[in-house]
């Protein structure tokens, strides 16, 4: 089961500005995707060292550059020299535990957000944090892993589809955060399928698993709840912000990405409140069942309580007791017992208890 909170301990003591990476250790080296482009050409390459990147800086072309497993602290180090960016920018590119924000340092951008993809293995919510650096012709964009979310993005960019080659960083930034928007719909669809498979069986047969079950969706909801809310925030600051490296065409989309994280936060509440209606039902199904149980019991017990009284009464062995030398003594009393019995079980069928 993935972490809530990530482990912020090795960073105990040293001054700011310090870079520890903050998240799962990989041996696997970093991939480093360019694409430099402008309305007429389009370069793209792949290679997992910075310096070879770094060539393409220039201000007559947009490029891209998309960093995947960025474990490697180094390669951050290199690209905030190169860049000039603030230590706290690198610091927080490491700290793969941020909230999602926005800081405007004047001549750059710096955005944190959560990506969101689905754990195949245990059918859970996998949550990665995405830095995102927006220059005046240049995107930067930092994974902890590596996602196909931004693959269609680089296919438009290569056939010149839509307004991708013609408008600069600031609209290249726009398509990425959409992406990763979008695919949160992806996530809460998924996410409202498993909500129905639980439905279904809590009606059926509610289980101990399904307690479980319940019980890890609602953890996931949490984790997409923690990324999804703040975020909310910074397409905010995007669209109202008086940054110039965001262009009034832009802010026009920003505004569309605004009413998508609306939505996905209206459909996360939904999602909340139907998980928390499906414990109470499932404490309220293990209630009826007690006492259906236990209504079963008590009209047992009841049913004996008058048989227990009468067998009780023979059963004190007196010398003189009439019924004693009865020779039809024996089957008149059990032909009593299964009266009472029987006339209990309509006077109950009567009375709806039963």
């Amino acid at each position: 089961m993935a972490k809530l909170v990530k482990k912020r301990s090795v960073k105990a003591g040293l001054p700011p500005g310090s870079l520890v990476y903050i998240g799962d250790k990989r041996a696997e080296q970093a991939n480093i995707s360019v694409i430099d482009y402008d309305e007429s050409h389009c370069y793209e390459k792949t290679t997992s060292q910075i310096r070879e990147c770094l060539t393409l800086k220039n201000e007559k072309t947009v490029t891209w550059i998309d960093v995947d497993l960025v474990h490697q602290v180094e390669l951050v180090e290199k690209i905030g020299e190169c860049y000039g960016f603030h230590p706290l920018v690198l610091e927080d590119i490491l700290n793969t535990d941020q909230r999602p924000k926005l800081e405007d340092f004047g001549d750059y951008l710096f955005v944190v957000l959560r990506m969101l993809g689905s754990n195949g293995h245990n059918n859970g919510i996998v949550s990665e944090q995405v830095s995102i650096i927006v220059g005046p012709n240049y995107v930067i964009s930092l994974q902890e892993r590596e996602m196909d979310v931004f693959d269609s993005i680089r296919e438009r960019i290569r056939t010149s589809k839509g307004r991708m080659r013609k408008l600069g960083a600031d609209y290249l930034a726009y398509t990425l955060l959409d992406a990763i928007i979008d695919n949160y719909f992806v996530v809460l669809e998924k996410l409202g399928e498993r909500i129905e498979d639980l439905e279904e069986q809590l009606v059926a047969n509610p289980t101990p698993a399904v307690l479980h079950s319940i019980h890890k969706l609602k953890r996931d909801m949490i984790q997409i709840r923690k990324s999804v809310w703040p975020l909310r925030e910074v397409i905010a600051a995007l669209e109202r912000g008086e940054s110039s490296l965001i262009s009034e065409s832009t802010r026009v989309y920003l505004r569309d990405v605004y009413d998508h994280t609306i939505q996905v936060i209206d459909t996360l509440e939904t999602f909340r409140d139907m998980v928390s209606g499906m414990l109470d039902i499932y404490l309220s199904s293990v209630s009826n069942r007690l006492n259906e149980v236990m209504k079963v019991l008590t009209i047992i017990a009841t049913i004996f309580i008058p048989l227990t009284f009468i067998v009780g009464v023979y059963g004190m062995n007196f010398k003189y007791m009439p019924e004693l030398a009865w020779h039809w003594g024996y089957p008149a009393v059990m032909l009593i017992m299964l009266a009472i019995g029987l006339c209990m079980l309509v006077f109950f069928r009567k009375k709806r208890w039963i």
